[in-house]
């Protein structure tokens, strides 16, 4: 028995930690220009406008490719479209240290925004070929908490780097850690039917809760776009996505400027509260997908633990209305006070992933994952054009970018939980589509 105990567990972590390790750098690259806002904007006279229409093109071209990555990654299998999509975002993120203003930013960013898609449907199907559905979300909550690593370590080192060798070199240096990982995923990855290296106990533990049908492998009928669209399943996920990737979004983009703006914090100052935000989100993700495990375990069904964490968890996200009046106070308070809701949204997202394979079969999990990441962009998108743009500029013209911000808090607030309702509406019970 305890061999049976060695062997299970193993080898699937070490893909988590594949994952993980991708997500961190996926992250990391993306954080970097916030980082250097001030910078850039100096050095090529940007305005709030410049800056949001850089962020815009980002999230346009994410939703485009978020659109396209899932149905490529069903096409092509995890291992090779996993790799081509890291390659891409990877030279995209070193190509930054080429742009010469408004405009080569926006191409760097296009770029990136298209290839960086590819991450989240090729990690969500990974998890759903190499783990049972009881441990997919605190799998999720593992590799999704790269996403917090890699905003911590941008502002650790990318003001530093600036600092020492110049805004091109932080670029250059955080883009070259993808084909580190490039290398490593070539070496161990491949899916459970063909790993050599996995030991048969686990492949069996991996596949423990096939259902009736038989739902192992990636076989079975494929399914259109139009076909998914038609499932109330996609469009819970999707609209989900739609109102709580813009907060997260925020947070990233945002939270630099937010400091600098309140608190007068600049260049390497904005470390340790930027970190200290990223630090608590990290155990968010983790935490996020180890509570719906143990009430599975305690005998609760899936999709009722799924749905009692995720409100819990939109519950943690209230309490940022009251960010900048307990900031007024001292600053960390604030921070403190983001840090929960950046956790709680961690928390959440590594749920509302997981309802992908909760309800999908594994061969549409990377096209489901896609649709709803391209819906979530163009929540961002909408965000930002509609409301931060002008929002941030304005009130900034008039010297009251405190109000600004409380609008935006305030939208954070809500939308968690109305997105919730509107799941709990479509799928009461998320059942899995017949197909």
């Amino acid at each position: 028995m305890n061999q049976v105990n060695q062997a299970i567990g193993k080898y699937r972590w070490t893909i988590c930690g594949l994952l993980f390790f991708a997500t961190t750098v996926n992250y990391l690259d993306r954080a970097v220009i916030s980082l250097l806002k001030s910078t850039l904007s100096i050095e090529f006279t940007w305005d709030d406008g410049d800056y949001a229409n850089i962020e815009i093109a980002f999230k346009i071209c994410y939703a485009i490719g978020m659109f396209g990555a899932g149905r490529l990654i069903d096409k092509l299998g995890t291992k090779i479209g996993y790799a081509l999509a890291t390659a891409i975002w990877s030279v995209a993120a070193m190509g930054h240290a080429l742009a010469r203003g408004v405009t080569g930013f926006i191409v760097a960013r296009s770029v990136l925004g298209v290839s960086e898609a590819g991450n989240f449907p090729a990690a969500i199907k990974t998890v759903a070929e190499w783990f049972p559905k009881k441990e997919r979300a605190f799998a999720t909550g593992i590799f999704n908490s790269g996403a917090n690593i890699g905003a911590i370590i941008a502002p650790l080192t990318v003001p530093f780097i600036a600092k020492t060798w110049g805004w091109q070199w932080a670029f250059i240096l955080t883009g070259a850690f993808g084909f580190i990982w490039l290398i490593l995923w070539f070496i161990y990855y491949e899916v459970p039917q063909k790993q050599k290296r996995l030991a048969k106990e686990e492949y069996d533990f991996i596949h423990s809760d096939v259902d009736e049908k038989g739902d192992t492998e990636l076989s079975g009928p494929k399914l259109s776009w139009e076909k998914l669209l038609t499932y109330k399943q996609t469009w819970a996920f999707a609209i989900g996505k739609f109102l709580t990737d813009p907060i997260w979004w925020f947070y990233l983009f945002w939270l630099p400027d937010f400091l600098e703006s309140q608190y007068k914090l600049k260049g390497t100052a904005v470390a340790l509260p930027v970190a200290l935000v990223y630090s608590m989100s990290t155990i968010g993700s983790i935490g996020g997908g180890w509570i719906p495990l143990e009430l599975i375990k305690k005998g609760w069904p899936v999709f009722k633990a799924r749905k009692t964490s995720m409100l819990i968890y939109a519950f943690f996200v209230l309490p940022i209305l009251f960010a900048q009046l307990l900031g007024d106070i001292n600053m960390w308070l604030a921070v403190i006070i983001i840090g929960i809701a950046a956790a709680a949204h961690q928390a959440w997202s590594a749920n509302i992933f997981t309802t992908v394979s909760d309800m999908f079969p594994k061969n549409a999990i990377a096209s489901v994952t896609g649709i709803g990441g391209m819906i979530g962009g163009l929540g961002g998108i909408l965000l930002s054009a509609l409301v931060q743009k002008k929002l941030f500029v304005h009130y900034r013209a008039i010297h009251q970018i405190e109000t600004a911000y409380y609008i935006m808090f305030a939208t954070c607030a809500g939308s968690y939980l109305l997105a919730w309702l509107i799941i709990h509406f479509l799928v009461p019970k998320m059942k899995r589509i017949e197909v």
